[in-house]
């Protein structure tokens, strides 16, 4: 692994494809001199890892702001306690269940968040790592004949479909309720004001408008199986302190397998959206 030095960035690529690990210390990035440098980095490598900089939750909310502002989380909080645990998350642990497939956040909304980053508070015994696959450098690969065939694709992405990945045989009561959450047709190829593309994918992905149920299956489980494979994902395996940050347009991640009652706890911060996924 090469170490990368700019002008005031320090950091160490983790794979050709995804990933880039930053050296700085914490009082550097808090000083926010490093944010344009940063940015970039995460636009190039799409995962961002510091390790062990061990943040309270007013540093992480200081540095997300410094990287262009903190959105409010779904509780309406500034950072998010990400657990499975039903007696920390009532209202939103059943759904946090689809998290343990490849996803990307924010595809019922029209402008998705910018970046997720989430520290880690306390680790599962066993499993509870985090995966990550770059949808823009796997798009980058394929063959000039895919995507001619899927560059004007649209894909219809539901919470409910979501849904069934961990709960197969749901109640009516649980249906009515996830399909209140409403659904969206996105592009399958996103096209970024920077000129990259990448797909958006994961386990939201419902269906390909006018394709037969067999062929967008095959469509969206085929395109998901060549993300994720080796040269495109990274998988973290996570110590006390450590802080992560992904592009959430061109990240797919999950969770890896962990009791839900183990206590493994995340801390997590936002950045708010700044592209729609159809820019006008």
């Amino acid at each position: 692994m090469a170490t990368m030095t700019g002008s005031r960035l320090s950091y160490e690529e983790i794979k050709p494809k995804i990933g880039a690990r930053v050296l700085n210390p914490k009082g550097e990035l808090l000083s926010g001199q490093l944010t344009g440098e940063l940015l970039a980095l995460l636009e190039q490598r799409g995962v961002l890892v510091f390790p062990e900089l061990h943040f309270t939750d007013a540093e992480q909310i200081a540095f997300t702001n410094a990287l262009g502002g903190n959105a409010r989380e779904i509780t309406g909080s500034e950072v998010f306690k990400v657990s499975l645990d039903e007696s920390i998350n009532a209202k939103v642990a059943e759904y946090l269940k689809g998290s343990l497939y490849w996803h990307i956040d924010g595809t019922m909304n029209t402008v998705p968040i910018r970046a997720s980053m989430l520290t880690a508070k306390v680790l599962a015994p066993e499993g509870g790592d985090t995966d990550f696959a770059n949808t823009a450098t796997a798009y980058e690969d394929l063959p000039q004949e895919t995507k001619d065939r899927i560059d004007d694709l649209r894909v219809v992405h539901s919470l409910w479909r979501s849904q069934f990945y961990h709960t197969p045989e749901p109640t009516m009561a649980q249906i009515e309720d996830w399909q209140s959450k409403g659904e969206a047709e996105l592009p399958l190829v996103c096209r970024h004001r920077s000129g990259r593309k990448s797909m958006v994918l994961g386990n939201t992905a419902h269906y390909v408008v006018g394709k037969d149920p067999k062929e967008s299956y095959r469509i969206l489980h085929g395109l998901r199986e060549f993300a994720t494979s080796e040269p495109y994902s990274y998988r973290h395996q996570w110590k006390v302190g450590d802080t992560v940050m992904w592009d959430n347009r061109t990240s797919l991640h999950r969770a890896t397998p962990y009791d839900p009652y183990s206590g493994r706890m995340m801390h997590r911060t936002i950045l708010d959206g700044t592209e729609a996924w159809e820019e006008q």
